[in-house]
């Protein structure tokens, strides 16, 4: 059964529960808005499952500026320095903005916020709320406010399958909801639909977190950027369980060391050692590992007995695998966590695409450059969901055709399988331009969109172009053919269509004869 949900005709829409999303909605307030999700509100996200927090310069021996420097610095000479000093600048004020909602952050006896330190911020400046179950608790506190805010209506259990437009504008969306094809018509929509983390098998993130707006930005004709730097957290625990839970970094922050398997420090006489750059841990981790080796979290002289009630989460986390933080080392490895690249956006959250915004993780708002700085993703997925907003709100809706309703189908259902054996084989910490040739041949067969595999391999292609040209080694994206930084700097961005075109040249018959 198909239908055309006209009752919402004209709303804006905001597609995605995490924390972006849900601010957006806020903000948008009391104008009425239309909130789609995939699941139960707030369930499945990325934003639930943060634990290190949110970094706001707020201490007294702190200030905007050396955030902003902290900030530039980690992202390898990519970050847009206007986008990051506008983004941590109103860090305080996106802090009073939540406890509106209803976040509670943690503070100590005096009443002051408790500030904690990750790799490479130069001050104490991470937020937590709850300890290390930030992220859940901010989501319930923002679940709560917008279940109770009269101007949102709450569609759970919608899947976004496809953007209609009409002359390059966004026209509708198109939607499975409980085996049915819907539309729902809108000149106004904000993607905040997550990373890419569930195209690897390894990875932090909800597995079902593919990159899913970023496809749909994609297949309406959108810019995306950056597309290749995909944030492997160093420290996820090694175990079956998928997601891998995540060992904050915070622990390294109280102390803990990585060793290998006879126990010396790796990151010993690294600058920075065990709290440098995301990269060069990840990079250190997974080197050990791909010669044969193991690598583990000492926290034994730096918590001991003091790390169940430092860290909560992950001391549960231990205990369900087996394993006492207080007494044993907790065997680590490298996972995907955090995409830098998505839709190219302004400060407002606009897109290439006239009448589409986008706001979080799918997005690449020039704030992380090339390696994203620890605990900045809530900060900007809370700031650019409130400017999205805000810039929605200030723009009168218009009503655009759509197409008839006979031209939508169900497509089948998802299937990431088979794309996740090739980036997580190809696309991984450590890459080659051998590996990513074979990635582009095997995905292109995969990106029809009559396909369930579709919408993933599109994803997985994008990076894997912007991966083989990008011929250096910088911030996330590590090529082992090309160790050395080029001398400049520069963003990539492109198209689908871009992006295919090349694909089709890099894997035709000539070019793989002189690779």
């Amino acid at each position: 059964m198909s239908a055309i949900l006209n009752q919402y005709a004209g709303l804006p829409v905001i597609a995605g529960s995490g924390v972006a999303g849900l601010i957006a909605a806020l903000t948008l307030a009391p104008r009425p808005v239309l909130l789609l999700t995939g699941g139960s509100l707030g369930a499945h996200t990325s934003s639930a499952l943060a634990q290190g927090g949110m970094a706001a310069a707020v201490g007294p021996d702190d200030s905007a500026r050396l955030h902003a420097a902290d900030t530039l610095a980690a992202g390898d000479g990519l970050c847009d320095a206007d986008v990051v000093e506008g983004i941590v600048g109103i860090a305080d004020r996106v802090v009073e903005t939540l406890e509106r909602f209803g976040v509670v952050f943690d503070r100590n006896r005096d009443g002051a916020l408790c500030l904690g330190l990750e790799a490479a911020h130069s001050r104490h400046r991470i937020l937590h709320a709850e300890g290390d179950g930030s992220g859940a608790a901010i989501t319930r506190a923002l679940v709560k406010a917008v279940l109770s805010t009269p101007s949102i209506t709450v569609l759970e259990h919608v899947w976004v399958s496809e953007l209609q437009t009409y002359d390059g504008a966004i026209s509708g969306v198109v939607c499975t909801r409980n085996q049915d094809v819907v539309v729902i018509p809108t000149s106004q929509l904000l993607l905040a639909t997550g990373g890419v983390g569930g195209l690897y098998e390894a990875t932090t993130n909800p597995v079902g977190n593919f990159g899913h707006g970023i496809a749909l930005a994609a297949r309406a004709g959108g810019v995306l950027s950056d597309m290749e730097f995909v944030q492997f957290h160093p420290t996820a625990l090694r175990t079956a369980r998928r997601p891998l839970a995540l060992v904050s970094e915070a622990v390294r922050g109280e102390g803990a060391v990585l060793v290998d398997d006879r126990g010396h420090p790796i990151m010993a006489g690294v600058h920075g050692a065990d709290l440098a750059p995301r990269d060069i841990v990840a990079r250190a981790v997974a080197a050990e590992i791909k010669r044969g080796g193991s690598v583990h979290l000492d926290a034994r002289d730096a918590l001991g007995s003091k790390f169940r009630q430092r860290f909560p989460t992950v001391n549960r986390l231990c205990l369900e695998a087996g394993i006492d933080p207080s007494r044993q080392l907790i065997p680590v490895m490298p996972a995907a966590h955090y995409h830098m690249g998505g839709i190219d956006v302004d400060r407002h959250g606009r897109s290439s695409v006239e009448g589409l915004w986008a706001a979080g993780e799918v997005t690449s708002t020039g704030l992380h450059g090339a390696n994203r700085l620890a605990s900045n993703s809530l900060l900007e997925a809370a700031v650019m969901g409130i400017r999205a907003a805000e810039d929605m709100g200030a723009v009168i809706p218009v009503c655009r055709p759509t197409p008839p309703i006979f031209s939508t189908r169900q497509l089948p259902a998802t299937n990431i399988a088979p794309v996740r054996t090739i980036v997580s084989a190809h696309l991984g910490v450590l890459r080659d331009g051998r590996g990513l040739r074979t990635a582009l041949s095997a995905l292109l067969p995969l990106i029809d969109p009559s396909q369930s595999t579709a919408q993933p391999a599109t994803v997985a292609l994008l990076t894997a172009v912007s991966a083989i040209q990008r011929a250096e080694t910088r911030g996330a994206h590590a090529r082992t053919d090309f160790p050395q930084r080029a001398k400049q700097a520069q963003r990539q961005r492109m198209t689908l269509t871009d992006a295919v075109e090349t694909a089709r040249l890099l894997t035709s018959e000539p070019a793989l004869r002189s690779a």
